[in-house]
């Protein structure tokens, strides 16, 4: 029974009982004494408190009580048959569904049964027909409740319908605009800093005519084609195929020293361990991003990369001596792509630099092991 119902069960109740009741003490008709039909409508009137404060905990053994005062009323005086229309409305509030049936039979024939074959013909249609009138308001009323219930869920169900259509097309956007950014962050690690290299590589060649910066632009094409297409297929930096981050990172700083003429040396902090790849994949491309800045705009004389494995982080940090910028230069595409990397995997960036003082980034990761 929901709260609505309940109350009109109990106003209706004890409304039904009130008139039956008068109708007993007042229309002559043979039956019991008085009291005994004061005795039994006051009990009722007990029981039908109960549906006042609910009877969800019991609702079987409460309808099986409400039907036997019924009974016991209809055996007291025929005119309290007019109170049993209430049993009707119980069978469909209290009952399983599959019981609705039964109990209602079970009504209709006990009240018959009770009044015996003297009963007034009036008295027994009236014990059959007026039940069957509230039964069918109820009836009438669970099938409206069931029909605005229908149709809400109808109504939902199209709206969860256009809603879904509308995250599917979202989900297609960000996911072309995920590739885009991923694709313009791998063609910038890859592309864009070979071929700087290998322009600063070819530069230096005219100059001073050494044919070691030509070998030098050569393997820099070769590495960046090759990574070029890892990026397509979306593959890991060939460095960490087979090393672990802390010796890609090594190896990246010394091959950068070698290409750049800057002297770099590379330190760990802490046990180094296993972090998972996409945070591995973040840490080495900042690196790498953070040293071809190096190359192209700090003219540093030296340059020193820390990667610290602390309790519950990996950080990287690469620092240089030269000449720094302003803040208002820190918003390049260089620094955008490492933020976004770090966003990526729910890491941090931070920058520092002042004219003339150098620069230190520092990158940093949680440390949860990969599984």
């Amino acid at each position: 029974m929901t709260d609505k119902d309940r109350h009109i069960f109990w106003v209706s109740g004890y409304g039904l009982l009130i008139l039956s009741t008068v109708l007993a003490l007042t229309v002559p008709v043979e039956g019991q004494p008085p009291w005994v039909v004061l005795a039994l409508a006051g009990a009722t009137a007990i029981a039908l408190a109960f549906a006042r404060q609910g009877v969800a905990r019991w609702p079987v053994p409460y309808y099986v009580l409400m039907i036997a005062l019924i009974v016991a009323m209809q055996w007291a005086s025929s005119l309290l048959a007019v109170f049993g229309a209430i049993g009707y409305g119980l069978a469909f509030a209290l009952l399983p569904p599959r019981w609705i049936a039964v109990g209602v039979a079970a009504q209709t024939t006990l009240s018959v049964v009770v009044q015996g074959p003297d009963a007034q013909p009036w008295t027994v249609l009236t014990s059959v027909v007026v039940p069957m009138v509230y039964a069918g308001f109820m009836v009438g009323r669970q099938m409206e409740k069931y029909r605005r219930t229908s149709e809400e869920l109808t109504a939902a169900l199209a709206e969860n319908t256009g809603l879904h259509e509308q995250l599917l097309v979202q989900a297609r956007e960000a996911g072309v605009l995920d590739e885009r950014q991923r694709m313009a962050r791998e063609i910038h690690d890859t592309l864009a800093q070979g071929l700087a290299g290998i322009i600063t590589q070819l530069q230096a060649a005219e100059q001073t005519r050494d044919p070691s910066h030509v070998e030098r632009a050569t393997r820099l094409a070769r590495e960046s084609l090759t990574q070029a297409r890892r990026s397509v297929q979306a593959l890991r930096p060939e460095p960490l195929e087979d090393n672990r981050l802390v010796d890609a990172v090594a190896e990246l700083a010394e091959g950068w020293s070698r290409d750049s003429g800057v002297p770099a040396t590379m330190s760990t902090e802490g046990q180094p361990r296993p972090v998972t790849p996409d945070r591995e994949v973040a840490l080495f491309r900042v690196a790498q991003e953070a040293l071809a800045n190096v190359a192209k705009h700090a003219k540093a004389s030296r340059v020193g990369v820390t990667l610290s494995y602390l309790d519950d982080q990996v950080v990287l940090d690469v620092r240089d001596d030269g000449r720094g910028f302003s803040g208002g230069r820190a918003g390049g595409f260089g620094l955008t792509v490492m933020r976004q990397r770090m966003d990526g995997v729910g890491g941090t960036l931070a920058v520092e630099s002042e004219p003339g003082a150098g620069t230190a980034i520092s990158a940093s990761v949680p440390s949860e092991c990969a599984r």
